[in-house]
């Protein structure tokens, strides 16, 4: 028994040397969570794919404005004809030739308020997406601080692990020493045989625990982590439930997001309503045509211009169809507005309970680590009196190391629910971790294209096309239901206090 707990600590220690060489391949500089935060602010591939749909959604805004520009378009042709046959002179062939070419304008004057209401609902669809943006930012960025701390965490119950062992080894070798004298039984040795041997088993399972935990860190990091240093405290992290339920409901970017939704269906309903309406265009064209064989474009020129006014009498029920079916995508905004409220009380009473439940454990936890190390040395030093046995002091061991991994455990636990109550309130953006951080703001790209390709009329056929044209009104409102007052009282009348 004894020469296989050798073994296995032999065993233990090489996959331990082995992980750590891996692990720590890289800088060795001690790194700090701003820095890890930083970092994958940076080179997250989650972040960086949300960031170019961002930008690739930000380009229907131009396309939507589009509608106020004219189109203008080049064309042109060529022709020959040979015709055999008899004619008025006998049996003979005719030929002919001839080429044109010629540029063509068409302006939208008015369309009913279909242009416009595309540019809104465009707009709105921006700004969703960025909520949306922020969002991911925000599950990546909690996707940092659980890995840290884990590796923290995991490191931590590494080092118990190992003190564990060379405790017990200690211990084994004085209980065969004890047993040669005659001081003990062949029982005690087998028992220090036996906690080593599980002791071992533990390291090994710890050593593998933190492997996983890093390559976590270095899939949402991008980096192996080195030696981490503490976190500091979350900035932000509310007192009160009624305060981060407020918060969250006017922050948490699942809610603004789909209020931009609504906005965005209540504008392509307006649209939709814009079939019904006349819409009128200006066209103009200009053009030349001639003989090809010497062409000559400037042979016989024309130029053309007019507007043109077109009112919508029969569509098959197509329009009427259209309209309802925005209405009802409308409804469905607007619930989902209600729905993303009850999910964000359901987020928050949940971290904010659980932020409470971690302070309770990290406080108990340190108590039960500071009882456990008296008892331990108590039970030790009782043994040598004969007071106490082996199986006690092992006992006393094995409680101690695991009051230690239970405070390492609280204090991951109670970080990573800080984390998930300011992700829940939508307070956990990098500008809030990390004030020095250089931000991505997705507005920068918005702007730049929104006015691409705008010519000095624009504005006022906009303004045209907001003339007797339909608005953009609710189809139903739930924003301030009494169902969510309710829910909102009744969480907060039951939510736990104190929170540290």
């Amino acid at each position: 028994m004894f020469k296989r707990s050798r073994a296995l600590a032999t065993v233990a220690r090489i996959s331990l040397v082995t992980a750590v060489a891996v692990g720590l391949a890289g800088p060795s500089f001690a790194e700090t969570l701003q820095e890890a935060i930083a970092l994958a602010y940076r080179t997250n591939p989650t972040l960086q794919q949300q960031r170019a749909n961002q930008r690739a959604l930000d380009e229907v805004v131009p396309q939507a404005r589009a509608g106020l520009r004219p189109e203008v378009s080049v064309s042109g042709s060529a022709s020959y004809s040979r015709t055999d046959g008899p004619g008025s002179q006998g049996f003979g062939v005719v030929r002919s030739d001839s080429g044109a070419a010629s540029i063509d304008l068409s302006q939208t004057l008015y369309s009913g308020g279909r242009i416009v209401h595309g540019i809104d609902a465009a707009t709105a669809n921006v700004l969703s997406g960025r909520e949306s943006l922020r969002a991911i930012e925000q599950q990546v960025l909690a996707s940092v601080i659980q890995a840290y701390v884990d590796v923290q965490r995991d490191v931590e119950i590494l080092r118990i692990r190992e003190a564990n062992v060379a405790v017990l080894r200690r211990q084994l070798d004085e209980s065969n020493a004890r047993f040669e004298v005659g001081e003990i039984t062949r029982t005690d040795v087998s028992q220090s045989e036996a906690r080593l041997a599980q002791s071992e088993a533990d390291l090994a399972g710890a050593q593998a625990q933190l492997s996983v935990s890093r390559a976590a860190y270095a899939a949402v990091v991008g980096q192996a982590p080195a030696n981490l240093e503490e976190p500091p405290v979350l900035p932000g992290v509310p007192n009160d439930f009624d305060v981060a339920l407020d918060i969250g409901l006017a922050e948490n970017p699942g809610i603004t997001a789909a209020q931009y939704d609504l906005q965005a269906a209540e504008a392509r309903h307006a649209q939709a309503k814009s079939a019904f309406l006349p819409t009128a265009r200006a066209t103009a064209s200009y053009g030349g045509s001639g003989d090809l064989t010497d062409f000559d474009l400037a042979d016989r020129t024309s130029f053309q211009a007019g507007a043109s006014i077109s009112v919508p009498l029969f569509t098959g029920g197509l329009n009427r169809s259209r309209e309802i079916q925005a209405l009802e995508q409308a409804n469905a905004a607007q619930i989902e507005i209600e729905r993303q409220r009850r999910t964000v009380l359901q987020n928050v009473s949940s971290a904010y309970a659980q932020v409470i439940s971690t302070g309770s454990q990290l406080t108990a936890g340190q108590a039960g680590v500071r009882a456990a190390t008296v008892a331990a040395e108590g039970v030790r030093q009782e043994q040598q009196v004969g007071l106490r046995t082996t199986l006690d002091v092992l006992n006393g061991e094995l409680e101690l190391r695991n009051a230690e991994i239970n405070l390492a455990s609280a204090r991951r636990n109670q970080y990573v629910a800080q984390a998930q109550l300011l992700a829940a309130m939508g307070r956990l953006g990098a500008r809030e971790l990390d004030p020095t951080i250089e931000l991505y703001d997705p507005a920068t790209n918005g702007d730049r294209v929104s006015l691409r390709g705008a010519l000095p009329w624009d504005a006022l056929i906009e303004t045209l096309d907001r003339i007797a044209g339909p608005t953009a009104t609710p189809a139903v409102d739930t924003e301030d239901a009494p169902i969510d007052t309710q829910l909102k009282s009744e969480i907060v009348q039951t939510a736990p206090t104190g929170a540290n």
